[in-house]
């Protein structure tokens, strides 16, 4: 039984339907407590107000009252993505909910389970422009799973049980719940369990063997493939099947932005990750295989640069939960659609088979008919490691502070990015051994999504230590839920990356505007404002670090304090950049090391 099948069933083991008289917004926190949730964070406003009465009382439901609702929904996410289970956020109509589209579109492209609750105006009132009122179930019809507008307190218990089941099966992603102020106030008879109605929904798990065999079959013809491993393979639990079936075969492994830690970086099959600012070896593996194994991945165009020029020799075996993604941007020789787990375990015996058919070793699998990819890419990998430059004037290299980060803090951590450079530092530098470990605002590159994230997964996770990696810019997008932080007893520690500028949009004003820095100097040398004062300011421990010489001492001094949050400012130089790069719209055949320098794929000097 499944941990959201489990959380369906009855209270306290009995086998009877529950009956009870109680208002709307008492049978969602009924609801709420039988789904087993235990964390909701939220804002309290008019339409939804009715709702926050009960759940004064509820002795299992912990509220969190957040300073902005994009924080909720962020908190939301973050609480999701460390423990594995549907995070809620909750907001009252209008604006309360128009601030949680940020989060709500950043879930659903980041596969994320979340159910949004929010309240709305009136029934009567709905369509004439009441007060705080916003069309929420239109507005993120586009970026939702699902959706529900409830005006009958009756339906109340089910929509619930509903969403819950939608967020967390299939494919992960959020729903909305929009529930009228009436239907909140008004009386109805509670039943739990509740019996779901959704005929149409039926996501497929298990693979079609056929396929299965037939990508079995091209893994053994071919010569020169590589596992590309995306976010669903880490949603779906799946990282000891991806790590048995690459050590069976001795395929390369890379990981996105999304699978960080899926694959261990220390292994030895593994690459790094592809994309704009993937390793040589990584974005080479692509370029120059003849197959490709994409799981849980979506071709996206941070991976691929120019469609056109991808993988120009390439069969492309394609599988994911979602039927939609499969050859959306590039055609699978091999669409196999199931649950990432049930694929590789299915793909590990269909592989098996193969190499017993063709009297291979069962313990060294298909690794001699690799010996040569692995020559190419060994060349890539040992010419071309990541790196980066130190400044003459001994100011701070933002690489050097996340490589003693991750050094220091260590892989069972779970770091939580905002976007930008310091993002991509992160990816980089930091070494992610377990998966779930880096927690990051991918397909949308949402600013300030870091600090509430991390806040939500520090909930989820107590017992973990928790660092949000942010930027000087993403930080004061969203710094106030340390407030929050501090009041609920939440001791996260942020690495503020402060390089004055708004980073990544400066790099590409060097390279691409001819340095003319329209609108990107955040005057941070002003100390406007000063972080560390801020940081005091709401509650918890400042501190600033601008010297190599000070960088272990200071991240030391910050993993030492854990009954308040810690906000440590590392003043980096404002000319670091971001390399490799593939410019976006050039094909990854032409990745740069440097503004001038890029890899010679045939000779690799």
């Amino acid at each position: 039984m499944s941990k959201t099948q489990a959380t369906l069933q009855p209270l306290q083991g009995t086998s009877q339907p529950m009956t009870e008289q109680m208002t709307g917004a008492q049978a969602l926190v009924r609801a709420l407590e039988h789904v087993g949730v235990d964390t909701v964070f939220g804002i309290p406003g008019g339409a939804i107000l009715p709702a926050y009465d009960p759940l004064f009382d509820s002795e299992k439901v912990r509220h969190v009252l957040v300073r902005h609702e994009q924080g909720a929904g962020h908190a939301a996410e973050g609480y999701a993505q460390a423990t594995g289970r549907v995070g809620v956020c909750m907001a009252t109509s209008g604006p309360g909910a128009t601030n949680l589209v940020t989060p709500i579109a950043d879930a659903y492209m980041d596969s994320v389970p979340i159910v949004a609750i929010t309240g709305q105006v009136p029934s009567e009132s709905i369509g004439t422009d009441a007060f705080q009122e916003a069309d929420i179930s239109g507005i993120t019809m586009p970026i939702t799973k699902h959706n529900f507008l409830v005006t009958d307190p009756a339906d109340i218990p089910r929509t619930i049980a509903e969403a819950f089941h939608i967020a967390s099966t299939g494919r992960p992603g959020p729903v909305l719940v929009d529930i009228s102020k009436d239907a909140l106030q008004k009386t109805m008879t509670f039943t739990w369990p509740q019996p779901m109605q959704l005929p149409g929904y039926r996501p497929v798990t298990r693979p079609h063997s056929k396929q299965i065999r037939e990508a079995a079959r091209l893994i053994a013809s071919s010569k020169k493939p590589v596992l590309y491993v995306g976010g669903g393979v880490h949603r779906a639990g799946a990282a000891r099947e991806l790590r048995a079936l690459a050590e069976l075969t001795g395929i390369p492994v890379i990981t996105t932005l999304m699978a960080r830690g899926t694959f261990p970086d220390s292994h030895p099959l593994h690459l790094g990750m592809p994309g704009m600012h993937g390793t040589v070896a990584a974005v080479g593996s692509l370029q120059r295989a003849d197959l490709i194994i994409a799981l849980g991945a979506r071709f996206d165009d941070r991976v691929t640069g120019k469609l056109s020029s991808f993988a120009p020799e390439a069969k492309i075996v394609h599988a994911d939960i979602d039927p939609a993604e499969i050859s959306k941007n590039r055609h699978a020789d091999v669409p196999i659609v199931g649950d990432c787990r049930e694929v590789l375990a299915d793909l590990l015996v269909a592989v098996q088979a193969e190499i017993a058919a063709r009297g291979l070793p069962p313990d060294g699998g298909m690794a001699g008919d690799y010996a040569e990819w692995w020559r190419t890419l060994n060349s890539w990998r040992d010419t071309y490691p990541l790196g980066y430059e130190d400044f003459a004037d001994g100011s701070l290299a933002p690489q050097y502070v996340l490589r003693r980060l991750g050094a220091i803090a260590g892989p069972d951590t779970l770091y939580v990015a905002g976007v930008g450079q310091h993002q991509m530092w992160a990816s980089q530098f930091i070494g992610y051994e377990n998966p779930g470990t880096f927690i990051n605002s991918g397909g949308l590159g949402t600013m300030g999504f870091a600090v509430p994230a991390a806040m939500g997964a520090k909930m989820g996770a107590p017992d973990k230590t928790v660092w949000a990696i942010d930027g000087d810019g993403c930080f004061q997008m969203t710094n106030q839920e340390l407030a929050t932080c501090a009041l609920e007893g939440v001791p996260i520690k942020v690495a503020v990356i402060n390089n004055g500028n708004l980073g990544m949009v400066r790099q590409w004003q060097t390279l691409f505007y001819e340095k003319r820095y329209s609108n990107t100097d955040l005057q941070s040398a002003r100390r406007i404002p000063d972080f560390v004062k801020l940081s005091e300011a709401y509650g918890c421990v400042g501190l600033r670090c601008e010297r190599p010489e000070d960088v272990d001492a200071t991240i030391r001094k910050a993993m030492e304090i854990n009954d308040v949050p810690v906000v440590v400012e590392f003043i980096v130089h404002k000319d670091a950049m971001v390399w490799p790069m593939v410019a976006a719209g050039t094909s990854n055949d032409d990745i740069k090391l440097a503004r001038d320098m890029a890899p010679d794929w045939e000779t690799g000097d």
